[in-house]
């Protein structure tokens, strides 16, 4: 496990309980020392939520390793450690409960360190910071996921599996997707360790395996294109190793051959050589409608017609919410409008054209790309969305999909953001 260079960390902060009573809430600090230390160094810490919660150093108890102690008693201890890999949880008493959204969450933690001069100690350790305390369960609409894609340039630099797949069910999520090039090592043929990791991973956080990401790279070889059977062959290769491990779908990512992203001629033949195996393992096929391709397009009624013609269940439409964006993602530095994708600003489909489709439709990654503190989606119009969804009898999975700045370790809040408003929103639609 590796934990966020913040002292306060995102995942962890979530209210507790006492029967049917809300009592307090938790968060979880990392070591802000370059060492290790002896838990009965810990002189407390205060802890503020915005004007709700102000408690002094002693009040807030103490976990490590399964063990809860009070202030006192963790000063008594020999032999507890807060070591630098682990995060400690510290629970604040208050009654009711903190409400549901962000919260600004200031500490004061204090630590004596016994080889400096006594007359500066403690250390004092101060940090402000908002995190998402998210809804409880889920509201019996729609299921939710996360695609390890939403921690893209994190994974395998500051997130690991095993913190990447914490991470995601810390949000009361069930479901994870992966890109089977970006998340499996010695793809595509993973050891059998690390093929009983995975598994032992889903089974520690009550994850299942939902979408898996693979490629037909039609460009493969320079001055040629791909032939149909050899697209077959990248996708069977890639169907049969989402089958080991646990997945359902696989949304094939298959070459362009226009700037509204019209697939590769290729792509029919090679997705109905591939149907009988999809068939035999039980895996759907679902390539994703993406901006700049609407929903009304030729792209969408050919992948219809096939499904039409076929008769198949094995092949269906993966939808990207990133389609219904309506407001421009801001410019990065050295960009302008005219020297990045016009889709950039947004194609602003209507939601309402899903309903044309929805009975294809198996799969949904909820794309976005920014929520601010006051839990509001800067691009993506998610009331009319989810309701739409809602509306069409969709109740599969909204796998988060966030395509924002890639600050390390932001992206593990704003997956808690787009959890808190898309759960809040769906428990009151219609």
């Amino acid at each position: 496990m590796l934990l966020e260079r913040d002292l306060i960390q995102a995942t962890g902060f979530r209210n507790v309980r006492s029967g049917d009573r809300l009592t307090g809430f938790q968060l979880k600090l990392r070591m802000p020392s370059y060492r290790g230390m002896a838990a009965s160094l810990i002189d407390g810490v205060a802890v503020r939520v915005g004007s709700l919660v102000d408690v002094p150093a002693p009040v807030p108890v103490w976990t490590f390793g399964g063990t809860t102690y009070t202030l006192q008693d963790l000063q008594e201890t020999d032999g507890v450690r807060w070591p630098l890999e682990e995060a400690a949880t510290v629970t604040v008493p208050f009654e009711g409960g903190l409400p549901q959204g962000v919260h600004e969450v200031s500490v004061e933690l204090k630590l004596r360190m016994s080889y400096i001069p006594q007359e500066h100690q403690p250390s004092v350790y101060r940090e402000s910071r908002h995190i998402t305390l998210g809804p409880e369960g889920g509201d019996g609409v729609f299921r939710y996921g996360v695609s390890l894609y939403s921690f893209m340039h994190d994974f395998g630099t500051v997130l690991d599996l095993e913190t990447a797949l914490a991470a995601v069910a810390d949000t009361g999520a069930t479901g994870v997707e992966i890109l089977g090039e970006g998340h499996v090592p010695g793809y595509p043929e993973p050891s059998a360790a690390w093929i009983d990791e995975w598994f032992g991973l889903l089974e520690k956080y009550s994850l299942e395996p939902t979408n898996y990401g693979s490629w037909i790279d039609t460009r493969l070889h320079p001055g040629r294109g791909m032939t149909a059977q050899e697209g077959a062959s990248a996708l069977q290769r890639d169907l049969r190793l989402a089958n080991r491990l646990g997945f359902g779908f696989v949304r094939p990512k298959i070459g362009v051959v226009s700037s509204d992203l019209i697939p590769d001629p290729i792509w029919t033949e090679s997705v109905e050589r591939s149907l009988d195996l999809a068939h035999e393992l039980g895996v759907v096929i679902c390539p994703e409608i993406h901006s700049p391709t609407p929903i009304k397009h030729p792209v969408v009624d050919d992948y219809i017609e096939l499904i039409e013609r076929t008769g198949t269940k094995n092949f269906g439409l993966l939808i990207d919410t990133g389609i219904f964006q309506d407001r421009p993602i801001p410019l990065r530095a050295g960009e302008t409008r005219e020297t990045r994708p016009a889709f950039l600003d947004g194609i602003g489909v209507d939601p309402a054209d899903f309903a044309d489709i929805a009975k294809y439709v198996v799969f949904v990654q909820a794309k976005f790309h920014d929520i601010d503190e006051h839990l509001e989606d800067q691009q993506i119009p998610w009331q009319p969305v989810l309701q739409a969804l809602k509306s069409a009898g969709y109740n599969g999975y909204l796998s988060s999909e966030y395509e924002g700045e890639r600050t390390p370790w932001r992206s593990l809040e704003q997956i808690r953001r787009q959890h808190s408003l898309i759960r809040r929103i769906a428990s009151g639609l219609d």
